[in-house]
C-alpha cells in the first residue's frame, strides 16, 4: 500500500465509524488516502473526521462548485489506485450493481478503471436477502471485485448472525492484497510460528518467548501475493491473516504431526516457529503443588523431534526455508552449520538480543544464508518487509525449479 492512492467510500451504515480506523490505517502504511461519503454517511460520521486522519479534503456532493469545475467524480476516479467501500450497505451494493449514476459515489464507481473492494454491512436478514445476494453474485462477477467479510457476531440492531463489517485490519489486509502482485497464485506454502509449550503439569510448561509476529507476517505476505496458505501456529494471541488456513497447535509433537501431515502436499515450506528443543519426560496428570515437590524441583526432559532436519530428509521435498535465533557473536558460523545440518535452501538468521529485533517486536534484523555460501544482511525493517524478502528469494528458487 505503500505510495498507493486508495479511494476509500463511506456510506450510511453504523459501522461507518470504524471506517476512521481504516482511514487511519491506510494512512499509517503508507497509501494516500481520499475519501467520498454518502449523505448518509454524514449523518454517522463527520467528513470533518476523516479530512483530519487523510489529510485531504473530502467529497460529499456530486454538484459541489468547487470539485466539479475539474469534473470531480472523474478526477477521483482517475487518481485512484484502488476503490474501498467501507461500509458497504445494501442500498450502495445495489446502485452499484444496477449502474446507478445519480450520486458522487455512483459516478465514481462507474468511472473507475481498477481493483474494487467491497466490505458489507448491514441486518443479517438484509444481507441474506435473496436481492443482496444476487447484487453481491453481479458485482463479483465483475473483473477485480473482491470481497472482505462480512462477519458473525451481534448486530446494533440486536440480531446475531452474518452481516457485521470485517474489522478494519482486515480489510487493510484485503486493500493490500488487492494490489500485491499475485506472483504465488497457484504455489501451496506451509509457514510455522509461535512457540510451543511442553506441559509439566496440566497448568505449568516449558516454552519460550517467540510471539508468533514473524510467522505470522510470513503467512500475510505470502496470502496477500495468491499463495494457497496454511500456518501452523503454536499458541498465540494474534489474529489470523485473512485467507489462511490456520492449524493452531500446542506441543511440539503436535505441531511435528500437523507438518508431517501436510508437507507432501506444499511447494514451500518456512519454519519460522520456535519449536522447544526438549519436553519433560513425565509431566503430571494433577498440577503439581509446592509441598510436595519441596524446595528444589528437578525435571528430566527429553529431545523433541527435529521437524526441519526431517523435512530436509525428505526426497522430493518442497522448497525448505529455516530460521536460527541465536544470542552469538559468530552469527555466521553457527547459521552456516545448521543451515547444511538441517538441508535447507535458504536460512534466516538473526541475533535476538537487540531491542529492535527478534521476539515480539515489530522489527527485525536478519541475515539470509544461502545453501551456495551466498550472505545478505538485511538492514531493520518491519517483520512483513522482512517476509517480503524472503518471499522473493524462495519465489527465485520456486521459479528456477
Amino acid at each position: 500500500l505503500s505510495g498507493k492512492r486508495v479511494l476509500l467510500v463511506v456510506t450510511g451504515g453504523i459501522a461507518a465509524y470504524k471506517s476512521a480506523t481504516l482511514c487511519r490505517l491506510l494512512v499509517k502504511a503508507g497509501a494516500m488516502v481520499r475519501v467520498a461519503m454518502t449523505r448518509a454517511a454524514c449523518e454517522f460520521v463527520t467528513p470533518t473526521t476523516f479530512a483530519a486522519l487523510s489529510d485531504n479534503p473530502v467529497s460529499t456532493d456530486l454538484f459541489d462548485p468547487l470539485q466539479e469545475g475539474r469534473i470531480g467524480h472523474i478526477d477521483l476516479a482517475d487518481s485512484s489506485d484502488l476503490f474501498v467501500v467501507a461500509p458497504a450497505t445494501a442500498n450502495t451494493l445495489a446502485r452499484m450493481a444496477r449502474g446507478m449514476a445519480d450520486d458522487l459515489v455512483s459516478t465514481t464507481y462507474l468511472a473507475f478503471r481498477g481493483p474494487v473492494l467491497l466490505a458489507p454491512a448491514m441486518n443479517v436478514h438484509m444481507w441474506q436477502h435473496p436481492a443482496t445476494r444476487e447484487n453481491m453474485e453481479l458485482l463479483l462477477a465483475r473483473q477485480d471485485h473482491h470481497l472482505v467479510g462480512p462477519g458473525d457476531g451481534e448486530m446494533a440492531c440486536g440480531h446475531v448472525g452474518a452481516g457485521r463489517v470485517a474489522e478494519p485490519e482486515q480489510i487493510l489486509q484485503a486493500a493490500g492484497a488487492c494490489l500485491a502482485a499475485q506472483d504465488l497464485k497457484g504455489v501451496s506454502v506451509l509457514v510455522s510460528a509461535g512457540g510451543t509449550h511442553e506441559a509439566i503439569d496440566p497448568v505449568r510448561y516449558v516454552g519460550n518467548r517467540s510471539s508468533g509476529k514473524m510467522g505470522f507476517a510470513l503467512a500475510a505476505e505470502a496470502r496477500a501475493r495468491g499463495a494457497e496458505v496454511t500456518l501452523v501456529s503454536g499458541p498465540s494471541a494474534l489474529p489470523s491473516p485473512l485467507g489462511v488456513d490456520r492449524v493452531d497447535v500446542e506441543s511440539a509433537a503436535q505441531m511435528a504431526a500437523a507438518i508431517k501431515a501436510r508437507s507432501r502436499t506444499q511447494d514451500l515450506i518456512i519454519m519460522a516457529a520456535a519449536v522447544a528443543d526438549y519436553t519433560p519426560r513425565d509431566p503430571w496428570s494433577t498440577k503439581l503443588k509446592k509441598e510436595a515437590a519441596g524446595a528444589r524441583l528437578t525435571l528430566k526432559l527429553d529431545r523433541t523431534e527435529d521437524i526441519l532436519a526431517g523435512l530436509g530428509a525428505m526426497d522430493p521435498r518442497p522448497i525448505l526455508v529455516g530460521f536460527a535465533a541465536e544470542t552469538v557473536d559468530n552469527l555466521d558460523e553457527v547459521a552456516r552449520a545448521k543451515m547444511a545440518a538441517k538441508g535447507c535452501d535458504f536460512l534466516v538468521a538473526n541475533d535476538v538480543r537487540p531491542a529492535d529485533a527478534g521476539f515480539g517486536t515489530d522489527t527485525n534484523r536478519v541475515v539470509i544464508y544461502s545453501a551456495g555460501g551466498g550472505r545478505d544482511p538485511l538492514p531493520v525493517l518491519p517483520k512483513r518487509a522482512v517476509a517480503a524478502k524472503i518471499l522473493d528469494r524462495a519465489l527465485g528458487i520456486l521459479q528456477k525449479r
